[in-house]
């Protein structure tokens, strides 16, 4: 318990002077088993995945079964004091803290809960994710980052972002898609949450009955059969992919005639910390939705992947702990 405290410390300290920041701490008493997986990467091995769900959502399915090469992929979302790092290091600015050529600040899309709706707020970035006031605690996963904030991250690490593909075979393995839309976020028994969603009337009241109300530290929920943690709820992740309710994968031309707007959306996977059975309901691994490559958000976070080497490729993943 020492040692948990001194490490937990020092992460904190290292995103207090690199982050400024000024939220609430929670404790160390609230840091769950899976902090300790910070920074460590597990072995997917090669192998096939049926994607998706028809019967879910329409969009769901899109290119049946394929097909991924062996990769490795981070254990948990990227964490606010590794991003810290990563900032400290090369004085990167995200999306939400330029400014466009008016010299008004960019900022990050904030879901408020006083008022049930989603704002741009200028005064939010990674470090205040919720906007002035609010601070950013160093094992909670990074968000209002957006997609090229990730890529960026990613690289300066020398690894990428995960393909849906990718994604999908980390987030269920071996296992068949589930007929039971519950059956990713909720298991039995008297602590029976596996994932960091909403209970309760969206967005009336979160009555937090898995003990949070609003994003977790990562890791404090059961980790999957690969030994990932947070790859349903807590916060949507980017992946590589663009979205189209088509195609898998898309092309930007195919992901700009989907969009409404024209723009082009990246693919982000996993549900979040606001998913709803009343409202979205994508706590399931083959839940796929599209969301603006250029916009931070305050339930959007990511996690990284490199391609196996030969030498690892037909391991098998480390034993669970």
């Amino acid at each position: 318990m020492i040692e948990a405290h001194s490490s937990v410390t020092a992460v904190c300290a290292l995103v207090l002077v690199l982050a400024g920041c000024n939220g609430p701490q929670r404790g160390v008493s609230s840091l769950c088993a899976g902090a300790a997986s910070v920074g460590r990467e597990i072995l997917v091995p090669a192998g096939p995945i049926d994607r998706g769900q028809v019967r879910f959502q329409s969009e769901e399915g899109v290119g049946g079964v394929g097909h991924s090469s062996a990769f490795l992929i981070d254990a948990t979302e990227v964490t606010n004091a590794q991003f810290g790092e990563f900032v400290a290091a090369t004085n990167y600015l995200t999306t939400a803290e330029r400014r466009s050529a008016q010299g008004v600040r960019n900022g990050a899309a904030v879901f408020d809960r006083t008022r049930n709706m989603w704002r741009l707020d200028p005064d939010a970035d990674w470090r205040r994710p919720s906007g002035r006031g609010s601070g950013a605690e160093a094992l909670d996963p990074v968000v209002a980052v957006s997609y090229d904030d990730a890529l960026a991250y990613a690289q300066w690490r020398g690894r990428r972002l995960p393909t849906e593909l990718e994604w999908e075979r980390a987030a269920r393995g071996d296992l068949p898609v589930q007929d039971n839309v519950e059956a990713e976020r909720r298991g039995s028994g008297p602590n029976p949450w596996l994932a960091n969603t909403w209970q309760g009337m969206f967005p009336l009241q979160d009555a937090a009955e898995d003990g949070y109300a609003g994003a977790a530290p990562v890791g404090c929920f059961p980790a999957n059969q690969i030994g990932a943690y947070d790859m349903i709820g807590n916060v949507w992740e980017w992946t590589a992919d663009w979205y189209s309710d088509a195609e898998a994968p898309a092309t930007f031309e195919q992901a700009r005639a989907n969009d409404a707007e024209g723009i082009g959306k990246r693919l982000i996977k996993g549900g979040s910390h606001l998913c709803a059975p009343n409202f979205c309901a994508r706590y399931r691994s083959g839940s796929r939705q599209p969301a603006d490559p250029g916009l931070g958000m305050s339930h959007i976070g990511f996690r990284t992947v490199r391609s196996a080497p030969e030498s690892r490729a037909t391991d098998a993943p480390p034993p669970r702990s």
